[in-house]
This record gives structure tokens, C-alpha cells and sequence, in this order.
């Protein structure tokens, strides 16, 4: 039996072992505008437990969906009751009262059911903020090595926020958007791994110094989120939010099609497709007009060049790459 078999096998065993008795509620961070903020989430029958990155992930994609929960939700003196649904999930929009806005910058809204609360950044951006970074997780910031079905289940499974390798110069690239250090962009991360590892991908990116306030908008696994799951998501976001955006993900999958797709929906929205080479790109129309780079600092550099990162910021981060600028050096 291979290892994508053995573990499968370990997940049925837990999905049929007995509940525990706490429950659980994921709030997934959040990105705002003044004038109103959307907060979702999931409730879980029990709170997933586990003394190695094998069990603790296992149960987290083992745990039961608590249906019909009633879940209160609150952020800046705003609430609102909605109930979950079949997945467990839920979702509300919440706006000020009339005559006020949300304050600008990070804040935390709240979510509570019988027995379990959970809270959740949420990062109100001005209308003003430069752009906004939708950013792929798997393979573009984490390697987690999809198109290798084996190492692909032991990233998932045997690994955990602490052990789960990073790809090398991205929370560096990331931090040195925007055209200065007041006017950063907002980051949204859309990503094929499943919302039950939401606590676990939020980790990540705290131990590996990427920019604090992403949004988390991770996929409900499912018959039905096979395939095109990303594209609703990114949508959403463009509706909501007046901002150009720059996407960033990697040639593993289909980050290419899909931001691609999104560019021709969305004309004039689209300032830059920033794309990492994690293999299947021998085909190089997939990455038209896209920047396809191997190395975080290729990316950089590009964006200091399209006037989306900081030349300093990025000469401080990538000294190696820094162009060389000495009286008689190439």
C-alpha cells in the first residue's frame, strides 16, 4: 500500500471514531472597507486534538461539520446571529451604524457558538490603498509539491506550520510592496488547501514574517470544488474592492489559466501576473504577458521596475540580485 493509500485509510479511521466532546469554530481573517466587511468561517462538532502533525492534521480533516449552529458574530461594536449549514459554514456581512465607518487598519471581530469562541483579524483598507495582492498558498509561498501525489500527501499530512518548508525570498518580495512603507497593499490569499488547515496556514505565514492582515479565503473540499473554485473568489474580491490588483501564484496547476481568465473578465484591473516556476511550464504561452520566475528575486526586481515594490526595501532583501551600480561595473 502507498502512502497516499495508508493515509487515506487513517482518515476514514478517524472520521469514524468517536466525537469529542468540544466544539470549534474557524473565522477565517478578513479584508474590509470602511463602509462594510464580509466574516465567514466554519463550526466543527469537535475540536480537532492530536500530539504530532500526523493526527492533528488528520483530525482537522476528519472533524464533523455542526450543522444548524447558531453562530454570533461581532467586529467593532457591530453583531449579527446567522446559522451554519450543511458544510458548517457560514457567512454575514456587517456594516456600521448610519453616520460611521469602520476605522481604518487591523481590528479583530469575534465568533462564538455554544461552547467555543474564535477571533479573526480583520484589516479595513482605504479606498486608497495602491492595489491589493491575491496571492496562491501551495507551491507559491509553501512547498508543498502538488504535481507529486506522494510528497504532496506528506506536506499535507506529516507536516505542520513548523516543519512545512517555505519557498526561499517570498515573505521578502511581499514585504517590500507598495510604494512606501505607509502605502502597502492588502493581501488575500485564495488557495486550494482545504479551510480546515486555516488555523495551521495562518501559522505559516506568522513564523515566515510575511505581511501581517491577509485575508483567508481557503476551499471547502468537496465533489464540487474539483475544479474553478478560485475564480468565484477572486471575482468576489474585484466586486468588492475598487482596487487594481497584482496575482501571484505558480505553474504547478492552473494559476496561469486562472488569473488569465481573470485579466480578460476584468480589463484594467489586472497591474501584474507574477507566476513561480514549480514545474509543467515548458509550455510558454500558458504564461503570456505574466512574469515567470524561479527565483523571488526575479519578481522583485520586476515589480520595483513596474513601480508595485520598493527599489530599497528590495536591495536590503535580495542583495545578491541588487543591480550593480559601482563606477565601472556591468
Amino acid at each position: 500500500m502507498n502512502v497516499s493509500a495508508r493515509l487515506a485509510a487513517l482518515v476514514l479511521a478517524l472520521a469514524s471514531a468517536s466525537a469529542l466532546a468540544d466544539p470549534a469554530v474557524l473565522l477565517s481573517p478578513a479584508l474590509g472597507r470602511p463602509g462594510a466587511v464580509t466574516l465567514q468561517g466554519r463550526v466543527l462538532a469537535e475540536t480537532p486534538h492530536g500530539s504530532t502533525a500526523l493526527t492533528r492534521n488528520l483530525r482537522s480533516l476528519a472533524a464533523r461539520n455542526w450543522k444548524g449552529a447558531k453562530v454570533e458574530v461581532s467586529f467593532q461594536g457591530v453583531s449579527a446571529t446567522v446559522t451554519s449549514g450543511d458544510d458548517g459554514n457560514f457567512q454575514v456581512t456587517l456594516q456600521p451604524s448610519t453616520g460611521r465607518t469602520f476605522p481604518l487598519g487591523r481590528h479583530s471581530a469575534q465568533a462564538s457558538v455554544k461552547g467555543a469562541t474564535a477571533m479573526a483579524q480583520v484589516e479595513i483598507l482605504a479606498d486608497s490603498t495602491p492595489f491589493l495582492v491575491i496571492s496562491d498558498f501551495d507551491d507559491t509561498l509553501a512547498i508543498s509539491e502538488v504535481t507529486q501525489p506522494d510528497k504532496l500527501v506528506t506536506n499535507a499530512l506529516l507536516r505542520d506550520e513548523d516543519t512545512q518548508k517555505v519557498v526561499p525570498g517570498m515573505s521578502g518580495f511581499y514585504g517590500c510592496l507598495g510604494p512606501s512603507p505607509k502605502a502597502e497593499p492588502g493581501f488575500a490569499l485564495v488557495s486550494g488547501s482545504p479551510v480546515q488547515f486555516m488555523p495551521r496556514v495562518g501559522a505559516f505565514l506568522a513564523r515566515h514574517q510575511f505581511p501581517t492582515g491577509f485575508g483567508l479565503f481557503l476551499r471547502d473540499l468537496g465533489p464540487g470544488s474539483l475544479s474553478d473554485y478560485k475564480q468565484p473568489l477572486i471575482r468576489d474580491l474585484l466586486r468588492r474592492f475598487p482596487q487594481q490588483v497584482v496575482l501571484v501564484g505558480d505553474s504547478g496547476e492552473k494559476d496561469p489559466e486562472v488569473y488569465a481568465q481573470i485579466r480578460e473578465e476584468f480589463p484594467g484591473r489586472v497591474r501584474a501576473i507574477y507566476i513561480r516556476d514549480a514545474g509543467n511550464s515548458a509550455n510558454a504561452t500558458r504564461f503570456s504577458d505574466m512574469v515567470l520566475f524561479k527565483d523571488a528575486s526575479t519578481a522583485a526586481l520586476h515589480a520595483v521596475q513596474a513601480g508595485l515594490a520598493r527599489s530599497a526595501c528590495v536591495t536590503a532583501a535580495f542583495p545578491q540580485a541588487a543591480p550593480r551600480t559601482e563606477q565601472g561595473t556591468p
